[in-house]
């Protein structure tokens, strides 16, 4: 690697962790990707990437894009399926000691590519471990446990509230990718953890599954 006997390094993770002696055998699988830096907080020279392989649930093959679990006849569904993808917002906005801000943009400017729905907002953004996980169908945010680092962790179900949206949408952890392939083709996840320098960005298409 061309490192000086005499120079300093790390071996992190993308999420920033240390590799080290105690948790090696943790942190170290096959397939991950590792970054060798001077510092642990070392700014990235470069974009990296890498491809990430999971064995989708058979749903995401057979019923991505498909609604029974929450349309009933005679209802338009377009509006439960952006509800699905606003409620990503919503989890990650709920521990904001400022303002909450979450935005639904539509886009059809061609020159920008395809048309698209964006929903932006300020939360506290996933890191890319988060990301992979919330590809995964059927990873409910209340039962991830063991390998999975949670896409909502640390979250409290809070109490119901009358005619409110509580973050309560996706209990069973499909409805983000159900309403992705509802709307369009493709995705495309771009978060920042709030407490790292690095952006995450995480696509996911229909041509690629």
């Amino acid at each position: 690697f061309g490192i000086a006997t005499d120079e300093n390094f790390v071996i992190t993770t993308t999420n920033r962790k240390e590799i080290t002696e105690d948790n090696f055998s943790e942190l170290v699988q096959d397939g991950v990707t590792l970054y060798l830096l001077q510092s642990v907080d070392q700014m990235l020279l470069l974009a990296t990437k890498e491809r990430i392989d999971f064995l989708p649930h058979y749903d995401t093959l057979v019923k991505s894009g498909m609604y029974e679990y929450y349309a009933s006849e005679g209802q338009n569904p377009l509006p439960f399926a952006l509800a699905e993808l606003i409620d990503n917002s919503l989890s990650a906005t709920s521990r904001n000691t400022g303002i909450r801000s979450i935005q639904i943009k539509l886009l059809f400017d061609d020159s920008q590519g395809k048309p698209a729905v964006a929903v932006i907002d300020n939360g506290r953004g996933m890191t890319s471990k988060q990301l992979n996980n919330w590809a995964v169908y059927r990873l409910s945010k209340f039962t991830r446990q063991g390998d999975f680092e949670s896409d909502h962790s640390g979250y409290v179900r809070p109490l119901p509230v009358p005619r409110s949206l509580n973050s309560d949408i996706s209990y069973f952890g499909v409805g983000g990718k159900q309403a992705v392939f509802f709307v369009g083709q493709s995705a495309r996840m771009i978060s920042k953890p709030a407490d790292s320098q690095d952006v995450h960005e995480l696509v996911l298409s229909k041509e690629d599954f």
